[in-house]
């Protein structure tokens, strides 16, 4: 399985950005997808997870009521759709595939992509 995150870029604050997350290999609709976050000096933390199904979702407190995850199993491709960026939401997003159920850890994430940078000007 191999993710690649796009999407990414730098808008002000109160702005939108949509990330999308293209999935290669067969069993895409198996997984539990999320994406996490990491800031310079930080550690990477929980952002938005979906089920293998889209029937459930997670969200940290931090983007909740602000960010939507979804996906679409035909395009093999998660997004996270981002509204009301703040500048404390800068940061390298990754997006993760998970075997497990709706998880939020990150040991709990079996493949990652590289990354795409978020920057949020205030």
């Amino acid at each position: 399985v191999q993710l690649q995150a796009s999407g990414g870029g730098l808008v002000q604050a109160g702005g939108s950005l949509r990330l999308s997350c293209a999935v290669s290999g067969r069993t895409f609709s198996t997984y539990s997808m999320g994406w996490f976050r990491q800031a310079p000096g930080e550690e990477r933390e929980a952002v938005a997870f979906i089920s293998w199904s889209g029937g459930s979702t997670y969200y940290a407190d931090s983007v909740k009521g602000r960010f939507t995850i979804s996906r679409d199993i035909a395009k093999n491709t998660v997004y996270l759709e981002m509204n009301g960026l703040k500048p404390e939401d800068t940061a390298v997003y990754y997006c993760s595939a998970s075997r497990l159920g709706l998880v939020t850890r990150t040991p709990e994430y079996d493949y990652w992509g590289q990354g795409t940078q978020v920057t949020v000007s205030s």
